[in-house]
């Protein structure tokens, strides 16, 4: 069982306000945009696969990457419900692992942040660009340190959905930007109630950090942006979006 096991069963109902529709369109334009093709598009880290149906629905030659299987058994659901068809890969980003290149590779909702480290973090890149053709694109967003440090901070936030009762308690650690996220699952069971419990981290990085990391990967940045805006991220900007082609020539 992985890490979100119990997370997976409830993502969907909390996360109803993420818009993968508005997200989906976003991304298109955003193609669009930097004169770019999708051609065949990894979803690394693609949860319950809503966006990934999403970009399959508007055409676009889509499979997914998770390193849950409970996730992953969600979004397989999902495309059967929708009369598609994709493949789905059971693997932790930093250990990516295709049998052939990809054009475009797309990784959202603060995924990497979720990574232990930077190492981590540059070690995804490198998998990245060892699959990432030469003209490809990398789109991935980041929760920014102020989000970390501000929003997130030593908060706890509650979650009422008529499926579960979720208690999300957060502790900021100023080193490495980290939250320590604990999240308690309350699900009915007729007069009683279950409790399930899951805990797991996210570190946050400069926009300098980030691009040296990728950097090492061999992959250069080309733009970044406010989330869902082409306008240049703010001192309070909560996510950023970066916009990431492969360098000429690296392998």
């Amino acid at each position: 069982m992985s890490g979100y096991a119990y997370f997976a069963e409830y993502y969907d109902a909390l996360t109803q306000n993420v818009g993968y529709e508005e997200r989906a369109d976003y991304l298109l334009s955003l193609f669009q945009r930097h004169g770019h093709q999708a051609g065949l598009t990894l979803d690394l880290a693609c949860g319950t696969g809503s966006l990934t149906l999403a970009l399959h629905r508007r055409g676009v030659d889509i499979f997914g990457a998770d390193a849950s299987s409970e996730m992953l058994t969600m979004a397989q659901q999902k495309f059967m419900e929708d009369g598609r068809q994709t493949l789905f890969l059971c693997q932790k980003m930093q250990h990516l692992t295709l049998y052939g290149s990809i054009h475009t590779c797309i990784c959202t909702l603060d995924s990497l942040n979720h990574l232990a480290s930077a190492q981590e973090v540059t070690q995804t890149f490198r998998q990245i660009a060892k699959y990432l053709e030469q003209d490809g694109l990398l789109v991935f967003d980041c929760n920014t340190i102020y989000k970390h440090r501000h929003i997130l901070g030593d908060n706890c936030f509650i979650y009422d959905t008529p499926s579960v009762f979720c208690a999300w308690q957060n502790n900021y650690f100023e080193q490495g930007h980290e939250v320590v996220i604990t999240l308690d699952f309350f699900e009915p069971d007729g007069n009683r109630w279950r409790r399930y419990t899951e805990q797991f981290s996210e570190k946050a990085y400069t926009e300098a950090e980030m691009n040296a990391m990728l950097q090492q990967a061999g992959l250069v940045t080309e733009a970044v942006y406010e989330e869902l805006t082409f306008s240049a991220p703010t001192p309070t900007s909560q996510r950023e979006i970066f916009v990431v082609r492969k360098m000429k020539n690296h392998e």
